[in-house]
């Protein structure tokens, strides 16, 4: 879903914003190529020479920063940002106009108010000295405060009335960022005149009043389509602004976000599933799937959920696989395949999520950096499960094939033997990252920009499916779901480290420790707890808020955290697809030209089978151990 249309309006037809656009763009391409190609580097260089780049890891790390915010302006630019949307179903009828400017007031005031907050953390938080390699920290650093900036006029340009939704958000965001803006002054000079100093108290009361209701406001805004990310940066800003915190904490966390050692995977997976999306490797896997199973009793549904579940692995997206492959795999199963409609849309955006539980999944890799888990483990640890979800959707295709009479495409080894020669490079994709980074060759950066690689060198220069020319329109695509991912995971970042410093998460162990005696009645409760919030939130955000609340619970009842982090992954995956708001359910309803609510209909059996299967998961532990148990450690 996402927060609009394009919002560059006359902007784009200026000079100055083609010009902008063309920065943009080339920045970016630019950017995302240089992002694998620094691992890529390292594998041979350490190979080769038994060396690698000096300061590699901090240049690529800031890299993926800046990528992170270009990424987001060009999200900005298109109306891609994640949000709901959920109460405005004709933008322009009167409760649409009106939810539009309220929603572009408030995404102008919190961009400005990080505009501020992020340029005083560049004058005070860095300093001349510091550096990534040779080049000055501040370098990358003021990419923030300038991509707020943009995002700010242009978030003021959706409204039915930009100049007034500017004019106010501008206003109240330097309000809210009022000692960020006395930290930039006195950067500036040290001659401060004693009014403004003298405004502080009158700002402090100020914030103290307005903060339950405008932290109220800004929530509920989320449901008119106020994006994710300024929405969590948005109630991260207003909280330590109320408690007398400094609010460039939030731009910080986001920076040491983004500059972690493991995100660089984030860009580099969805990078190379992308690629691998836009090629023609989609009818290729089912044409695949289809010969080896298709004589089966339920044979095509088989494929169809194996495709769907191969797809959303690589893409970390499984509202990707459903726009990817949803229409081809549709006339696979409806039209070529006897299945009803309702059967059809319901089994495909049921099983697009079942991909994040196996590597090299994005939702694992960003759950183990924030639980300072083992990567490795994490994967691990989703197979059994993820298998054991792919197998009960596959008993159900067999089932209802079987009742419905339809039948099985005989078995024709010359079509099998051409269809696993044909895509004989995607089928070797998986054993290539698995071999590599379970057997210690390459680091979870290193295997992403190794799939990077591999997918160009299959789908670009072998069989040359995406030309050349078409490199930047592809990157570009890619970048809006990247950029849209990074700044939700700094926003994110932000609250959470609110959350921690306010010794929520004890104080909730507390509470539950003194209210819930039972671990079964906790696992009950944050099955239902973590469900609502896949409807509402996306996984990465989900990751970083929930995350350090949920897990010193399970320490407290004893669980084990990589169990929990299971639990995590496949209760927020369901959440997708759970009525009435579950993100999937909207993609689904766009790709598949089906009413909300039909979509809720067609969906409740395979929600129902899943919700089982997660309840097992949950209460079955072994499941998600027994293989790190073996292998692990």
């Amino acid at each position: 879903m996402s927060s609009g249309g394009d919002t560059t309006g006359s902007l784009g037809a200026t000079r100055v914003g083609r010009v902008l656009r063309k920065l943009e763009n080339g920045t970016a391409v630019t950017v995302l190529f240089i992002v694998p190609a620094i691992p890529a580097a390292e594998i041979v260089l350490r190979g080769v020479f038994r060396t690698g780049i000096w300061a590699g890891a901090a240049y690529l790390t800031h890299f993926v920063f800046l990528l992170g915010f270009v990424g987001g302006l060009i999200t900005t630019r298109s109306g891609r940002h994640l949000a709901i949307s959920v109460f405005v179903s004709n933008p322009d009828s009167r409760i649409g106009k009106t939810s539009r400017m309220i929603t572009a007031s408030l995404s102008t005031m919190f961009s400005t108010a990080l505009l501020w907050s992020s340029l005083s953390l560049v004058l005070i938080g860095f300093s001349a000295a510091d550096r990534v390699g040779h080049v000055p920290t501040r370098v990358f650093a003021v990419a923030m405060p300038i991509a707020f900036l943009i995002m700010a006029v242009r978030f003021a340009r959706t409204s039915t009335r930009p100049v007034v939704s500017g004019a106010l958000g501008v206003m109240l965001g330097s309000f809210l960022a009022f000692p960020a803006l006395l930290n930039i002054l006195f950067e500036i000079s040290t001659n401060v005149p004693f009014v403004v100093m003298d405004f502080w108290d009158v700002w402090f009361s100020v914030i103290g009043t307005v903060s339950v209701p405008l932290i109220v406001l800004t929530v509920a805004s989320a449901f008119l389509g106020t994006p994710l990310f300024l929405v969590l940066g948005g109630v991260a800003l207003v909280l330590f602004a109320q408690s007398g915190g400094a609010i460039e904490v939030v731009p910080s966390e986001g920076y040491e976000m983004l500059t972690g050692a493991a995100i660089p995977a984030i860009p580099l997976f969805t990078l190379a599933g992308y690629f691998l999306s836009e090629s023609k490797a989609g009818e290729r896997l089912v044409r695949l799937f289809r010969a080896l199973f298709g004589w089966l009793p339920g044979g095509l549904i088989i494929a169809a959920v194996l495709a769907t579940v191969f797809f959303t692995t690589f893409t970390g997206a499984s509202g990707v696989t459903i726009l990817a492959l949803g229409g081809l795999l549709y006339y696979v199963l409806h039209e070529s395949g006897s299945h009803s409609d309702r059967f059809t849309t319901g089994i495909l955006t049921s099983s697009s999520n079942v991909g994040l539980l196996f590597p090299p999944s994005l939702a694992m890799i960003l759950y183990g950096t924030t639980a300072q888990i083992n990567i490795f483990e994490m994967f691990l640890a989703g197979i059994v499960p993820g298998i054991v979800i792919v197998v009960a959707f596959c008993t159900v295709g067999v089932v209802v094939s079987i009742r419905r009479g339809v039948r099985p495409v005989a078995f024709d080894a010359r079509e099998a033997i051409l269809a696993i020669r044909e895509s004989i490079g995607e089928i070797m994709l998986p054993v290539v990252i698995i071999t590599a980074f379970f057997s210690g060759l390459t680091t979870i950066v290193e295997t992403g920009a190794l799939a990077v690689v591999y997918v160009l060198i299959v789908e670009v220069a072998i069989r040359k499916e995406i030309p050349l020319k078409r490199f930047p329109e592809v990157a570009l695509n890619c970048i809006t779901i990247i950029g849209g991912v990074l700044v939700i995971l700094a926003a994110a970042r932000g609250l959470s480290y609110f959350i921690i410093d306010a010794r929520v998460p004890m104080i909730l162990s507390e509470w539950v420790e003194a209210t819930i005696a039972s671990p079964i009645v906790f696992l009950v409760l944050l099955n239902i707890v973590l469900l609502v919030t896949g409807c509402f939130m996306d996984i990465f955000s989900a990751i970083l808020v929930v995350a350090p609340l949920v897990i010193p619970l399970g320490a407290l009842y004893g669980i084990d955290p990589i169990h929990l982090g299971v639990i995590f992954i496949a209760n927020l995956g369901l959440g997708f697809t759970t009525p009435p708001v579950g993100l999937d359910l909207f993609i689904a309803s766009y790709r598949f030209n089906k009413p909300l609510s039909t979509m809720y209909r067609n969906i409740l059996p395979f929600f129902l089978v899943q919700l089982g299967v997660v309840l097992i998961i949950t209460y079955v532990p072994w499941l998600s151990t027994v293989l790190v148990r073996t292998f692990g450690g």
